[in-house]
């Protein structure tokens, strides 16, 4: 997962790897006769920066540059953020002499930029200054985060949307630095492109129950190409609910409910049959509906044929976006554990359907198993993400040393249908 550290932590830790070769050099607490505890003197006049103090349209495609113009005094240390903590990189001369950034500033932020120097006698100097970038030029990036703002099941993934198709894993690699999710309790996960413009975000195993997580992005004003720069983009919230679970056992047509570990009930189902099996694997409920018409021709069968159907069905729970769900089938009563006879979908009484409904959310998950049916896959149909390893789901990420996209993925269409 990747995680934003602390700042305080951050700094603490900066300072200790600055100060310690300097104490090793200490023999007393006492600052009589110690250059470094004096207090530092106003280095404005000893260096000279690009940016003017106050600038608020600095050039973000030049880089920034400071000087030392004292011939007897020289530069020590700088420290540049902007308002959004992001440090920019820079080298120091070793002379002292020049600091110059070896990052692009974004644009349209507000920088602290913090210089520390010394004179010929070893005395410290330090200078203080703030300057803003101009706004971006060209278009924008932004980035729209899923689902929206509630309470999910632990088998929720985060879903970034990306506003502008990206040409490279290195403008990759930007955006998916930028994107921080933080949960409490904390937890190992990581982002996975599922195309060019779209990420998802799992654990490396399912949320925990009751975790708070958040979800923004730091792009805002990056460069990540010629004409293209981040924008701002709305931060999301969630939180996870109890750990609620479906084990599906295609050939023995029973559903196994559990919650938080306890085992609830086991109830008597029928799932897809020949020519219409029930998708093997893990699946992630999409949404609730208490009513939904299901009609034959949603899925390619012609009305009046010998599988045609137009049925009112009761207490939805879907699983995939072609029409996969779970739900109350009172025509199929007779083989509710004893054979698979639907069009896809998992049906059941409608009084356990009805139990099931009310007791589940989106995010929970279904788990297919003994099935004959094709695998359900990652993306493209739902929230496959589960059915992918850790180490194949790491390789998705342009951040990933050994990354090369997960070339297994199925991309199915987006189309709505119905299966019973």
């Amino acid at each position: 997962m990747r995680q934003r550290p602390k700042r305080n932590r951050r700094t603490a830790l900066s300072c200790a790897l600055v100060l310690a070769p300097l104490a090793a050099g200490l023999t007393a607490c006492s600052d009589d006769g110690n250059p470094l505890a004096a207090e530092p003197y106003d280095a404005s006049e000893q260096i000279s920066v690009s940016v003017a103090e106050g600038s608020d349209d600095a050039d973000y495609d030049k880089p920034l540059k400071i000087t030392a113009e004292d011939v007897g005094g020289r530069i020590t240390d700088v420290v540049a953020v902007d308002g959004a903590g992001r440090y920019l990189r820079g080298r120091l001369a070793p002379d002292g002499s020049s600091w110059r950034s070896t990052a692009p500033l974004h644009a349209g932020v507000r920088y602290t930029v913090r210089i520390s120097t010394e004179d010929d006698s070893g005395k410290p100097g330090r200078r203080t200054l703030r300057f803003a970038t101009r706004p971006a030029d060209g278009r924008k990036l932004k980035v729209t985060f899923g689902p929206e703002k509630g309470t999910y099941g632990v088998g929720q993934p985060v879903v970034a949307e990306l506003s502008h198709k990206l040409k490279s894993r290195k403008e990759k690699a930007v955006v998916e630095r930028a994107l921080e999710v933080e949960s409490s309790p904390l937890v190992r996960g990581g982002w996975h492109w599922v195309d060019d413009r779209t990420l998802h975000y799992r654990p490396r195993e399912y949320w925990p129950e009751n975790a708070d997580i958040s979800v923004r992005s730091t792009l805002e004003g990056v460069r990540i190409r010629d004409g293209l720069r981040g924008g701002a983009s709305k931060p999301l919230r969630i939180r996870t609910d109890d750990r609620v679970e479906a084990l599906v056992d295609i050939a023995a047509h029973t559903m196994t409910v559990s919650k938080s570990g306890e085992k609830l009930k086991t109830i008597p189902v029928t799932t897809g049959k020949a020519g219409f099996r029930t998708r093997s694997g893990i699946k992630v409920i999409l949404a609730k509906q208490q009513f939904v018409r299901m009609t034959s021709g949603s899925i390619g069968i012609p009305a009046g044929s010998a599988e045609s159907y137009d049925l009112p069905v009761y207490w939805n729970a879907r699983l995939t976006q072609s029409g996969e769900f779970v739900h109350a089938a009172p025509w199929s009563t007779g083989s509710q554990g004893a054979a698979n006879v639907s069009h896809g979908c998992t049906g059941m009484s409608t009084a356990d359907a009805k139990w099931f409904y009310h007791l589940v959310q989106p995010g929970d998950i279904v788990r297919y198993v003994n099935g004959q049916g094709e695998d359900m896959p990652v993306f493209g149909n739902g929230y496959g993400d589960w059915n992918l390893s850790w180490e194949k789901w790491r390789r998705g990420s342009a951040t990933h040393r050994a990354a090369g996209g997960s070339g297994d993925e199925t991309h199915a269409t987006g189309r709505l249908r119905f299966d019973t």
